[in-house]
Order: structure tokens, then C-alpha cells, then sequence
């Protein structure tokens, strides 16, 4: 729970939310975790219009990461996997990390040369997740996590 009665709120009839913050701090988790998840089954499997390791290394070589084909499958493994825990809350914040590294690369090889915005394949979206799985390899898990139920954080 956080601690709203050492602040002055603006409208104190919303200070029931702030109660609420843990839970939605763990749906935060869950959409970031989750939504690399199909990234990672592109990667990987050639899921959802992906083209698998092969299209994903012959992309990678493209754009000059190399060795392709190791870079691919880390970068589908990290997406899906690192998803997968991040969302769940297993290992929270190495997952996180994981996450959090495979968005920056994205971010600094494929999108940062385009500018900005999203519209043109700018930075924007990709940064904007990074910095959400950032936050969590920080903070971590909370008492809506795996972590939490098992007793362990990392």
C-alpha cells in the first residue's frame, strides 16, 4: 500500500487510489512483459508475420549485427522468454534486464536513426518500452508476483 497520509492531496476523495497503485503497478509489469512476448515468437518461430530465426538473422545482418543468427535467437529468446517472466513476475528484475537490453539494441540499431516519432520508425515506441522494463529491473516484482509467492526476489 502507499502511504498517502503524510501528503496533502489536491482532492483527498482520490486518495483510494493511491491504495490501489501496487495492483496496477503489477498490470504495468504484465503489458510490458507480455506484449514482447509475440516479438519474440516472430524471432523465434515465425509467428504473427515474423520471419523466424533465418528472416530475423537476414535482417540483423542487414543492419550489421553480428554473428545474425546467435544475435537473432538471444533477441527471440530475451523477447519471449524475458517477457514471459517479466509479465509473470519470475525473476522480476534479471527478466527485466533482459527485456530492458533487447528494447535499447532495438532502440540504438534500428529506430534511432530515424528520428523521433514512431510514424516514420522513429525512437519513440521502442525507447518508451525500454524505459518501462527499466523501471522494473529497479523496482522488481511486487506482492502481485511470483517472486512474492514463492519468497524469493533477485
Amino acid at each position: 500500500m502507499t502511504d498517502t497520509t503524510s501528503q496533502k492531496l489536491i482532492v483527498p476523495a482520490f486518495g483510494g487510489l493511491y491504495a490501489a497503485s501496487p495492483f496496477f503497478e503489477a498490470v504495468l509489469r504484465f503489458v510490458v512483459g507480455f506484449w514482447l512476448v509475440p516479438h519474440g515468437a516472430q524471432k523465434l518461430f515465425g509467428l504473427f508475420g515474423g520471419g523466424g530465426i533465418e528472416g530475423t538473422a537476414g535482417f540483423f545482418g542487414s543492419i550489421g549485427l553480428q554473428p545474425a543468427v546467435l544475435l537473432a535467437t538471444l533477441a527471440g529468446l530475451g523477447e519471449f522468454f524475458g517477457g514471459l517472466f517479466l509479465a509473470i513476475g519470475l525473476l522480476t528484475r534479471p527478466a527485466a534486464f533482459v527485456a530492458a537490453f533487447v528494447l535499447l539494441v532495438a532502440t540504438l540499431t534500428v529506430h534511432i536513426g530515424n528520428g523521433f516519432f514512431m510514424a516514420t520508425g522513429g525512437f519513440e515506441y521502442a525507447s518508451l518500452w525500454f524505459f518501462a522494463a527499466l523501471y522494473f529491473v529497479f523496482k522488481g516484482g511486487n506482492q502481485y508476483s511470483v517472486d512474492a509467492k514463492i519468497g524469493r526476489a533477485f
